[in-house]
């Protein structure tokens, strides 16, 4: 048997129908390379219905999408686009417009030179040519609506076109991986997923029409008001249980990153400036080079010079505190996610919870256990600074060569010596970077921390937008960007500095 023949078996049992189509198609297809014209009519026609058959699902999502965004312009221009709207509210304008006037004429039979009367005519005036105004509007977008019927049909038909010119070729790159990897029942045209796919369809295009034929139906999920205030009051009451019961714990941690604070910011703010002025940039020096150097200069010239550098050394020991904190936590908890899986599946959700929520939420648990204050803007800054530092520590520990440890442990290595002297070393690049990535996090919580009383550059920011002055509110913006920067190149060291 011939390699063609068994070929064009082949393609007999995953074509399913049409073989000789597709054995001459796929055929042209492997003998050239790019793309070769080809066009599926049955493709073209069905869709999305197709591509399901052929269970293409990479495509069939995305092209299902666009035959619905085609159906939802076409539905909408046909209900007048947004045209009937501002109908409606003309209607309700004359509406009011002729109320106003029989108010006014009233008016006017008690007395025509009443200041009420003159002011429900001008009034009825007013509306009168509101309406007018909102009618010409109107009518233009009903004009405009037929353009949006044109735009929706024109990417309905682009859709099938560009359907059916790719489907030969998805099928022959299917077909391929399906005669490397086999199983009978990849191929063939599977009439039960076209057909779910045609039940999809058949449920979205009749609910995007009957919506856009009644704009109430379908406009809001029918859902009942009281089960939110019942939720609401149910975690009213679970918090403030958490509250009383953690009430001890959580005053001893509040006095403890009191003290931390305290004495970090007692340290930064009592020091003469001189002093603590000439350590940073020397430190910067002896950790980063001297390109660093000169940036730190420049940067703490500009908080001196402007009077920033009480409210940065604060900025800075709020930031520390939290820094440390999180470092402190982060780095253990990503080597043991490095070292074990289940521990990592078990971390890994946390962490995606709080890199996504939003930090004015978790700011009223927060509030809740811990009251207003430092401690409690530290605390919010942990939780918002410390999945960098853990995913990037278990990046570093998982990524180290098999290899490595196996030389180790071969000279008689122990388990101390292999994390301390070959993994940490070993993942110390991505180690840094996380430990970068988090003290960056923390400063960007500078701002959302000063709302619930921590102190520092944060608070001049927060008060530039409480009273619209921007050019404060752009100077303590760019002294906090300038901290950032500053610590960021110090604690990458002379890797940054060497690497530019």
């Amino acid at each position: 048997m011939s390699d063609h023949t068994a070929r064009d078996e082949a393609i007999a049992r995953f074509a399913g129908v049409n073989t000789p189509y597709y054995q001459r198609a796929f055929r042209q297809i492997g003998e050239r390379r790019g793309y070769v014209p080809s066009f599926n009519i049955a493709a073209a026609l069905l869709g999305p219905i197709w591509l399901g058959g052929r269970r293409l699902w990479s495509t069939f999502w995305p092209f299902l999408i666009a035959d619905l965004l085609a159906v939802v312009l076409i539905a909408f221009a046909l209900a007048g686009g947004t045209g009937t709207e501002q109908s409606a509210r003309a209607d309700r304008l004359e509406a009011l417009a002729v109320t106003r006037l029989s108010e006014a004429q009233v008016a006017n039979d008690k007395d025509p030179n009443s200041s009420i009367a003159r002011s429900l005519t001008r009034s009825s005036e007013a509306l009168e040519q509101a309406a007018k105004d909102v009618r010409a509007v109107a009518e233009d977008a009903k004009n405009g609506a037929s353009l949006i019927a044109i735009l929706g049909f024109g990417l309905l038909a682009l859709g099938r076109i560009i359907t059916g010119g790719l489907a030969n070729h998805l099928a022959e790159r299917r077909f391929r991986r399906w005669r490397l990897e086999g199983g009978a029942a990849k191929g063939g045209f599977s009439l039960l997923h076209a057909g779910a796919a045609a039940i999809l369809l058949a449920i979205f295009i009749p609910i995007v029409i009957l919506h856009f034929k009644d704009a109430t139906l379908f406009s809001a999920f029918p859902s009942d008001p009281s089960w939110n205030s019942g939720v609401a009051a149910w975690l009213d009451a679970v918090i403030g249980s958490i509250s009383s019961a953690v009430a001890p714990a959580a005053g001893v941690l509040t006095a403890t990153i009191n003290g931390m604070l305290s004495l970090l910011e007692g340290v930064l703010t009592k020091t003469p400036w001189p002093v603590v002025m000439i350590l940073i940039v020397a430190i910067a020096w002896q950790l980063a080079g001297f390109r660093v150097f000169l940036l730190t200069s420049v940067a703490v010239s500009y908080l001196a010079i402007l009077g920033y550098w009480e409210k940065s050394m604060q900025t800075v020991a709020l930031l520390g505190t939290a820094a440390l904190i999180s470092i402190a936590i982060g780095i253990p908890l990503g080597i043991l996610c490095g070292y074990n899986r289940k521990v990592a599946a078990i971390v890994r959700p946390l962490l995606d919870f709080m890199q996504t929520m939003p930090a004015f939420v978790y700011l009223i648990p927060v509030i809740a256990l811990f009251g207003i204050g430092k401690p409690s803007g530290i605390i919010a800054t942990v939780i918002f600074g410390i999945p960098p530092v853990v995913r990037l520590t278990a990046l570093g520990i998982a990524s180290v060569p098999p290899s490595v440890r196996e030389a180790a442990i071969a000279f008689g290595a122990s388990r101390t010596f292999i994390l301390f002297r070959v993994d940490l070393p070993t993942a110390a690049p991505s180690i840094m970077a996380g430990v970068s990535q988090t003290i960056l996090m923390c400063l960007s919580m500078v701002v959302i921390a000063a709302l619930i009383g921590a102190k520092g550059l944060g608070e001049d920011v927060l008060h530039a937008l409480q009273y619209a002055a921007q050019g404060q509110g752009l100077l303590a913006g760019v002294a906090i960007l300038l901290c950032a920067i500053v610590l960021d190149r110090v604690v990458q060291g002379r890797r940054a500095d060497a690497g530019r």
